[in-house]
C-alpha cells in the first residue's frame, strides 16, 4: 500500500479511521469477555483488550506510513521511524472504567512532528463520538466545530483532573485537589485523561489540571484543545519522581490554575 500523504488533515482523516475500527475492536471485546493483569501497580490494569487494540492501531499506521514512528502505551514501547513523524498512541484511556463497564474511556492518537502534535483523534465508542483535529484546522466533534468556553473566573470554572496509580502520589494529589475544589465550581474525576481534555474542547470541562501523565495521555486532547481556542500549558513537577503537568482551558482559566498550581504543586 502507497504511504498516505502528509498534510495535517489526511494525519487526522488517518486517526479517525484507525482509532474508530480500534474502538470496534474494544467493544467487541467488553461484549464477549477480556482478561486482566496489572502493571506499576495493583491498581493500574492491563487488558487483553488494551492489547488487541494496539496491535490493530499499530498495523494499521504501518501498513499505511511504514516510514512513520510509533510510540505506545502498551506493547509497542517506541518504534523508531525515518519520516520525521511519529504516532503517539493509547488504545485505551480508562482501562478501570472499562473493567467496571463504566463507558468513560476512549482511543487517543496522535500523530506528532518536531513542532509538537500535527493531527489526532480521541474516538468515544461508547457514546459514539469523533473528536478529531488538524493543526491549523480547528478541532471537531462527529464534524461540528469546538471551542472552549470563555470562563474567567475562578470561582466558575468546573476543572477536570485525574490521580495517579502510586498511592504516595495519589495522597499528595488528594490534599491538592481538597484545596482546589473549595475555590472553583466544581471538580470532575472521569478517569481519561484523553476524555477529559477533548471535553474542554467541547465545552463539558472549563480547564482542566492533572499530572502524572505521559505523552500518549495528553498528545490527541492537547490538539483538540488548541485548535478549539484554548492553550495548553505542560510543566515538569517532582512528586515521587518527574511526572509531566498538563492545565488546558482557555488563556484566563489556564492562567488561574498555574498560578494556584504554583503554590500547591512542588516544582
Amino acid at each position: 500500500m502507497p504511504t498516505t500523504p502528509a498534510s495535517p488533515e489526511h494525519l487526522r482523516d488517518l486517526a479517525v479511521a484507525v482509532g474508530t475500527a480500534a474502538g470496534e475492536v474494544l467493544a467487541e471485546h467488553a461484549r464477549t469477555g477480556w482478561e486482566a493483569s496489572t502493571k506499576t501497580s495493583a491498581t493500574d490494569p492491563v487488558t487483553d483488550a488494551d492489547r488487541a487494540s494496539e496491535r490493530h492501531i499499530v498495523d494499521a499506521l504501518l501498513a499505511a506510513r511504514p516510514d512513520d514512528g510509533i510510540v505506545g502505551e502498551e506493547d509497542t514501547g517506541d518504534r523508531a521511524g525515518t519520516s520525521g513523524l511519529r504516532w503517539v498512541i493509547d488504545p485505551l484511556d480508562g482501562t478501570v472504567n472499562y473493567t467496571y463497564r463504566n463507558p468513560q474511556w476512549a482511543v487517543s492518537i496522535a500523530v506528532v512532528d518536531d513542532d509538537g502534535p500535527l493531527a489526532g483523534a480521541v474516538v468515544d465508542p461508547g457514546r459514539g463520538e469523533v473528536f478529531a483535529a488538524a493543526r491549523d484546522g480547528g478541532a471537531t466533534l462527529d464534524g461540528a466545530p469546538l471551542q472552549v468556553t470563555p470562563v474567567e473566573d475562578l470561582a466558575l470554572t468546573l476543572v477536570g483532573t485525574g490521580f495517579g496509580y502510586d498511592p504516595r502520589v495519589r495522597a499528595v494529589q488528594g490534599r491538592q485537589v481538597a484545596d482546589l475544589v473549595a475555590r472553583v465550581r466544581d471538580v470532575r474525576r472521569g478517569g481519561s485523561a484523553a476524555l477529559d481534555l477533548a471535553w474542554v474542547a467541547a465545552g463539558r470541562l472549563d480547564a482542566y489540571w492533572e499530572y502524572g501523565l505521559n505523552p500518549w495521555d495528553w498528545a490527541a486532547g492537547s490538539l483538540l484543545v488548541t485548535e478549539a481556542g484554548g492553550i495548553v500549558h505542560r510543566s515538569t513537577v517532582e512528586v515521587h519522581g518527574q511526572r509531566d503537568q498538563v492545565v488546558a482551558g482557555n488563556a484566563v482559566a489556564v492562567g488561574h490554575l498555574v498560578e494556584w498550581a504554583a503554590d500547591r504543586v512542588p516544582a
